[in-house]
């Protein structure tokens, strides 16, 4: 759900309670005979507050499935500051609770990214919120810039389309910025696609669906959304989920380099200690370099099969492509755990079973790829803070992030940010934090740095896991009794014993029995 990047709700007072409850649709006349065949019924609609929601399917990317929910748009100011501004439609969509008469408080699920659009992710947040949804509505908001919400897709640019030739280029990436900016002129400012702005256009939304309390889940970004919108409008939240959190003091892409240094060496360091694994690959973090330093040296065209059609594909294999797929890599435990195959096969001359898994994992991330949102946010909230680390030079990702944010953000109009905006978040509200043990980009210390100023706040880490984790084993049901209970300190997160890393692959058939 999230990928740099990532929600929540809450009880309000009697009198809101009647004005919240929700009315059911009115079916429709029967119809006559002589029309039944031709008048087709009127879509089915449910107020919510001031608004009217219609019957719609929300289709999950890149599959034939979808999920029911109910969905409107909501005009909001694209600037805030200036009446006479556009007015942007945003996309929102509500996953109604089986109840007859629902919890008074809402869920609100903050998608990741920056640029993942919520309505994308309805049926994993259908499926992991399905214990809560027995008594409460989850509340999906395509975040302006996203989605269904005036998306600043620059797909059309080649800012979205990297060429073979991966090689950071500074003059490329601001080329390609500039085109994307030619392509959102006449339909976005984007200065005004912030963090913050779009907090504001939550808390409007909440207003115009009856002011619920909102338990707020944040998955990666959607964790700073979460601490943002808790920091203005801390009446507004019940409690909150932190998914793979981000302190509100990190400066997105500070640490890049270093935390994918620290999860990799971890999870090669499992290889080393088992036998088998050992026997067969050595010390895959050696390799993983030694096969860096080969491709600095040489960078070459390579051939391979893509997964999803079998056609021959051609590539520029150097250090910077490498780096990018190691990193999509240790994103998830079951890919993380095909690294030491895919790097030795690599570095045996087969580069099919690391550049083939990369294609279909960079097609999961292509609404992502297209994102001119990223760069509202970053450009906005953290690129005057990134600065070059030396000590990042040698490691596998290098100063290339920061190096690319700084060449974009060069180009790239920006926004006001406000003085508090990288504050710790210092709140009493029930907090409970997830983090996965090998997580590449959010890691548990991040989890950690945020809990402290967080009286009534706890932190689980899970065992073998990496980004993104509220899916993950019994965490459902965790994050179901911590919404009902709010009491963190003594939910009983037992059940995390059991999980175990996924074991790693030693050849194609799997693991060591």
């Amino acid at each position: 759900m999230g990928v740099v990047v990532a929600v929540a709700v809450a009880i309000i007072s009697a009198n809101r309670v009647a004005h919240h409850r929700e009315k059911e649709p009115t079916p429709p006349a029967p119809a006559s005979a002589s029309t039944a065949a031709v008048a087709p019924a009127p879509a089915a609609t449910w107020k919510l507050g001031s608004l009217t929601l219609t019957a719609c399917e929300l289709a999950a990317p890149n599959s034939g499935l979808s999920t029911a929910a109910w969905c409107t748009d909501f005009p909001v100011p694209e600037n805030r500051a200036d009446p006479h501004s556009r007015t942007i439609e945003l996309k929102l969509a509500v996953l109604r609770s089986r109840a007859q008469v629902a919890s008074p408080d809402m869920l609100a699920f903050l998608a990741g990214g920056p640029g993942q659009a919520a309505t994308d992710s309805a049926a994993q947040v259908a499926t992991v919120l399905k214990p809560l949804l027995a008594h409460r509505h989850v509340l999906l908001l395509d975040q302006r810039g996203t989605g269904g919400s005036n998306a600043l897709s620059c797909k059309e640019s080649a800012a979205t389309s990297p060429p073979d030739d991966s090689t950071f280029d500074a003059d490329k990436l601001r080329a390609a910025a500039a085109q994307c900016l030619k392509l959102l002129a006449g339909r976005a400012d984007p200065r005004y696609y912030t963090t913050t702005i779009a907090a504001q256009d939550l808390e409007d939304v909440r207003k115009a669906i009856g002011s619920p309390q909102f338990d707020l889940i944040g998955v990666s970004y959607g964790t700073r959304m979460a601490q943002q919108y808790l920091m203005r409008f801390p009446q507004s939240v019940r409690s909150v989920v932190l998914d793979s959190a981000v302190p509100n003091s990190l400066a997105l892409g500070e640490d890049f380099a270093r935390n994918l240094d620290d999860a990799l060496k971890a999870q090669f360091a499992r290889c080393t200690a088992e036998p088998a694994c050992k026997k067969q690959f050595g010390d895959p973090d050696q390799t993983l370099y030694q096969l860096r330093d080969a491709l600095r040296a040489n960078p070459h065209q390579v051939s391979f099969r893509d997964p999803q059609n079998y056609q021959t594909v051609k590539q520029m294999l150097d250090e910077d492509s490498l780096a990018s797929v190691v990193r999509m890599f240790a994103y998830t435990p079951a890919t993380a755990a095909l690294l030491p195959l895919s790097i030795d096969a690599a570095a045996h001359g087969d580069v099919g079973p690391l550049l083939g898994q990369a294609k279909l994992l960079s097609g999961e991330l292509s609404e992502l790829m297209g994102s001119g949102m990223q760069y509202s946010v970053i450009c906005s909230e953290d690129a005057d803070l990134l600065a070059v680390r030396p000590q990042d030079a040698q490691t596998i990702l290098g100063t290339r992030m920061v190096d690319a944010l700084k060449a974009v953000c060069s180009v790239w109009p920006k926004g006001t940010r406000p003085a508090d905006f990288h504050a710790p978040l210092k709140t009493d509200k029930p907090v409970l934090l997830l983090a996965g043990q090998y997580d590449p980009v959010t890691p548990p210390r991040y989890a950690e740095e945020v809990a402290k100023g967080l009286p009534n706040a706890r932190v689980l880490t899970l065992k073998g896991q990496a980004h993104s984790v509220m899916a993950t084993g019994c965490t459902p049901q965790l994050i179901q009794h911590f919404i009902e209970k709010l009491d963190p300190k003594t939910l009983d997160a037992g059940c995390l014993d059991r999980l175990q890393p996924t074991p790693i692959f030693i050849d194609f058939n799997g693991a060591t029995p």
